[in-house]
């Protein structure tokens, strides 16, 4: 799978789980680019973003992402 699918699926995951049509993530979005995004909408996310790949995030990758390009880059080692 491309970085460009990855992009293309995540978009749609933030969409639905920010309820937001005009989200488009890139490698250095963050929480503070997302209005809604807070602590409890991030394990949403997370949740969201695994079962979209079919994958399961370690502890210790869920809490040092710091940005979306990092979430990519631990999904193309899992795709």
């Amino acid at each position: 799978m491309s970085k460009e699918e990855i992009y293309e699926r995540l978009n749609n995951v933030f969409r639905d789980v920010f309820d937001d049509e005009s989200i488009v993530v890139k490698p250095e979005t963050t929480s503070k680019d997302i209005e809604d995004w807070d602590s409890l909408e991030h394990i949403n996310l997370v949740v969201a973003v695994e079962q979209e790949f079919g994958i399961k995030f370690n502890m210790g990758e869920v809490t040092t992402m710091k940005n979306v390009g990092e979430m990519v880059d631990i999904i193309m080692t899992r795709t």
